[in-house]
C-alpha cells in the first residue's frame, strides 16, 4: 500500500476534500450531510472574515491513489496575542479507520506547524471556537443535533495513537419535556417577569444589523474570560448570520435591555438536522421547498448561547430572558444545549433550572509539538 499526503492546492483536490465524508459515512444512518457550498464558503479565506487574522492549510492523505483522510490546520495570530502561546488548531478531520494514514496526515501537518513556530496543536475546531468543535466520545448510536459534531467511535483511538491527549471535556444537556417542565415548575411565575427599566424583546429582522451588533457587544464582554474565546468582529458576526432566518425564528433570539442598552442575550436555534439531512448536501429548488416545509414542524430547540454582561450576571436578567422565552416557545417539546464544560458551574446550574440533564459527551485533543 502506498500513502501520500498532499496540500489541497487546486479545485480538484478541494472537491475531494469536500466529498470525502460522503464516502466515509455513506452507510451511516445517523450522519447528516453538510451543505457542501456552506463548507466551501467557510473554508474560503477570501470570503470568511475570520481568516483576516488567521492562516488555513488543508491536507489530504491518499492511499493507493484514493482519498482516505483529511485535515485542516489554522494558525490564529489573535490567539497568540491574547493567550501568549503560538497554537495551531486542527479541524475538519475525517478518516477511514487507518492508523497509518492518520499518522502520516498529522505528521505532515505537524512539520508545517513546527516550521511556523507552533508549540501546541489542538482540536477539533471547525474552524474556530464559535463553530462546531470537539470529538464525540459516546452515544454513537444517536443522530447529532444541529451544530453538534458527529464522528465514528474509532476517531478517539486514532488521535491517541497519533500522540494526542484529551485537553478538555464538554457535554450537552437536554430536557425532552421542556414545555411540561416549565408549566409544572414555574407555572404563572413566568407571566410576571417585567421589572422597571428592563425590557426583553426578540431580534428584529428589519433592523438585523443593529441587533447583531447588540448581540456581538454582549457576547464579547460576557465571554471575554472564557476558554479560547476571542472577540468577534462585525464582519465575522455578519458572515455567520447569513442563513439566520433558516435556522431560527426571531422570537428565539432575545435581547435584554436595561435603560435601552443591551445587557443580555438568549440565542436559540432550531434543530434543523432532520430537515437538513434530506438535502443530501446539495440543495436544489424542490429540496429547498421541502426543507422550508419540514422546518415549520420542528419541535426541538437548541440553546446556542446565553450571554449576560458582567455587571448584570447576578441580577434578574437571566430570569427575564427565561420567562420571555417560555412564553414565546409554547410549541417547543425538547430543549437542548450546545457544548458546556462540566466545570462551568453557572452554566450547568442554569441548564438544571430548566430541568436539563447531561446527554452527550465530547472531548478536545492536544499535542505538545516540543516533545
Amino acid at each position: 500500500m502506498k500513502y501520500a499526503v498532499v496540500p489541497v492546492s487546486d479545485e480538484k483536490r478541494l472537491k475531494e476534500f469536500l466529498r470525502l465524508p460522503f464516502f466515509l459515512y455513506r452507510d451511516d444512518p445517523h450522519w447528516v450531510p453538510p451543505v457542501v457550498s456552506e463548507v466551501r464558503r467557510t473554508l474560503d479565506t477570501k470570503r470568511n472574515p475570520y481568516f483576516a487574522n488567521a492562516t488555513l492549510r488543508l491536507f489530504l492523505c491518499y492511499k493507493d491513489g484514493t482519498p482516505t483522510a483529511r485535515l485542516a490546520i489554522v494558525i490564529d495570530r489573535l490567539y497568540e496575542d491574547k493567550f501568549g502561546v503560538r497554537t495551531a488548531f486542527f479541524g475538519f478531520f475525517e478518516s477511514t479507520n487507518d492508523e497509518e494514514a492518520v499518522r502520516r496526515l498529522f505528521g505532515e501537518a505537524e512539520e508545517v506547524c513546527r516550521a511556523e513556530g507552533v508549540k501546541i496543536l489542538e482540536g477539533p475546531f471547525n474552524p474556530n471556537h464559535y463553530s462546531e468543535l470537539g470529538l464525540q466520545v459516546d452515544k454513537f448510536e444517536t443522530s447529532p443535533s444541529f451544530f453538534q459534531p458527529y464522528n465514528p467511535a474509532y476517531y478517539s483511538a486514532l488521535l491517541e495513537k497519533a500522540g494526542f491527549r484529551v485537553s478538555a471535556r464538554f457535554q450537552t444537556m437536554k430536557n425532552d419535556r421542556i414545555r411540561e417542565y416549565l408549566n409544572v415548575r414555574y407555572g404563572e411565575q413566568l407571566e410576571a417577569a417585567e421589572r422597571p427599566g428592563y425590557t426583553v424583546r426578540p431580534i428584529s429582522m428589519k433592523h438585523l444589523s443593529r441587533d447583531l451588533e447588540a448581540i456581538r457587544e454582549v457576547n464579547n464582554e460576557a465571554f471575554a474570560a472564557n476558554w479560547h474565546f476571542l472577540p468577534l468582529s462585525r464582519e465575522e458576526v455578519a458572515f455567520s448570520a447569513k442563513h439566520l432566518r433558516l435556522v431560527t425564528r426571531p422570537n428565539f433570539i432575545l435581547i435584554a435591555e436595561h435603560l435601552r442598552r443591551p445587557v443580555g442575550v438568549l440565542h436559540c436555534v432550531l434543530d434543523i438536522n432532520p430537515a437538513l439531512k434530506k438535502l443530501g448536501g446539495t440543495p436544489g429548488p424542490l429540496k429547498y421547498l421541502g426543507f422550508l416545509r419540514d422546518r415549520k414542524r420542528i419541535k426541538k430547540v437548541i440553546i446556542f448561547t446565553v450571554a449576560i454582561k458582567k455587571a448584570y450576571q447576578h441580577s434578574r436578567v437571566y430570569y427575564l430572558l427565561l420567562a420571555t422565552f417560555a412564553r414565546m416557545a409554547r410549541d417547543v417539546e425538547t430543549l437542548e444545549t450546545t457544548w458546556i464544560s462540566p466545570d462551568n458551574a453557572p452554566s450547568v446550574k442554569a441548564a438544571e433550572t430548566l430541568g436539563m440533564t447531561p446527554d452527550k459527551a465530547f472531548a478536545m485533543y492536544a499535542k505538545d509539538l516540543n516533545l
